[in-house]
């Protein structure tokens, strides 16, 4: 009966240090990837990590101050039963 929130325990101390972080290195014997196709030199693993603008851009619109009332549509009529 004692053994088991002990294991319990030990189990969640195991899981616990499955998060630990620090730097991004390559595996031991490898090398980073080489440099993309007209890039001057190779980049560091945390220049990999760093979102472009255009993987996250910014939104250059502000809806709210720039909106106006629709106009009437003729076009918009019900459709026939």
């Amino acid at each position: 009966m004692t053994r088991r929130p002990l294991l319990l325990a030990a189990l969640g101390l195991a899981l616990a240090g499955c998060g630990a972080r620090r730097d991004l290195r390559p595996a031991e014997g490898e090398a980073l990837p080489p440099p993309p196709y007209g890039a001057t030199a190779t980049p560091t693993p945390g220049d990999l990590l760093t979102p472009t603008t255009q993987q996250r851009p910014t939104r250059s619109d502000e809806l709210l101050r720039e909106s106006t009332e629709r106009q009437d549509d003729p076009f918009d009529i019900p459709p026939r039963n």
